[in-house]
């Protein structure tokens, strides 16, 4: 049972800024190898995402430009089974080679969310954080840290195979099947988003000019699960910002809504900032991760 596990951070609110990789290879169900670097993103670092994870211009001083370890990224991935959380890590490694014009690694992606969801009943509809579900699981790793939750989304694939009988390749399978096998209309539309979505749970909210109608992104969004709400407050988990209003503005003015979901993010919530392209991207993955 052989895959490689892997987590990003970013600088910013453009998911293309990586300015952390962290890859786990596993052989036979065991760590074998470990790689974490730090990577000059190009771009500025928003205190926001600093306020994260740590990472800021002096700690990122000196370190690799993405086209510097491409190659090296691509020699572990390329060919494999690579693992993430959510899809949001899969969607900034595409991002960042394209804006560099870098070949994105060629390798089969799988969402330990989408295995934790169908392993743990409880975490069918909500609560599958990443944090949340190790903590079930009495697994302690340094959050916010791309190498410690590379390893932690490794530990999900591990416990679930272990509680479920079910080996890699059957969760490739079934991470493309409704959530209750037994009844496919799963928990019930009582919420906007699709229930069987990837991100169901997720609430979302639109800000700044977007590139779409307000309408056709939010029933994206719907279709992936996200339920689509008009203003930021303590339910908000995913803040969606126009491309045009990060490039110009560089961090340096934001949208009441913008501002206010950074102030919450400072009181503890767990808010994702993204970009308007990330989001498409971030759908088109998400659709085609639960294609059968």
């Amino acid at each position: 049972m052989n895959f490689v596990a892997v987590d990003v951070e970013t600088a910013n609110s453009d998911m293309a800024s990586i300015c952390q990789i962290g890859l786990a290879i596993y052989e036979n169900g065991t760590l074998a190898s470990e790689w974490n670097s730090l990577v000059d993103p190009e771009d500025y670092f928003d205190g926001i995402n600093v306020s994260i994870h740590g990472i800021d211009v002096a700690a990122d001083s000196g370190a690799p430009k993405l086209p510097e370890i491409a190659e090296l990224v691509c020699k572990h991935m390329s060919g494999r089974v690579v693992v993430c959380h959510t899809h949001f890590d899969r969607v900034a490694i595409r991002q960042a080679f394209l804006k560099h014009s870098l070949s994105v690694p060629d390798c089969t992606w799988l969402d330990t969310a989408l295995v934790a969801r169908r392993t743990w009943q409880e975490f069918s509809w909500s609560g599958y954080g990443l944090k949340n579900v190790c903590d079930k699981l009495g697994y302690k790793f340094a959050h916010h840290d791309a190498l410690g939750d590379a390893k932690a989304s490794a530990h999900v694939l591990l416990a679930a195979i272990c509680k479920t009988g079910i080996d890699l390749n059957g969760w490739l399978k079934r991470v493309g099947l409704p959530i209750s096998l037994s009844n496919s209309s799963g928990k019930g539309a009582f919420r906007d988003g699709n229930p069987e979505g990837p991100l169901y749970g997720e609430v979302l909210v639109f800000t700044g000019a977007l590139g779409i109608l307000r309408r056709e992104a939010a029933e994206l969004a719907a279709k992936i699960g996200c339920t689509v709400a008009d203003g930021v407050n303590k339910k908000t988990t995913l803040l969606v910002v126009g491309d045009q209003d990060v490039r110009q503005l560089e961090g340096m003015e934001k949208s009441s809504k913008h501002r206010k979901a950074e102030e919450l993010i400072l009181k503890g919530q767990a808010i994702r900032i993204i970009m308007e392209s990330d989001f498409k991207e971030l759908v088109i993955l998400a659709v085609e991760s639960t294609k059968d």
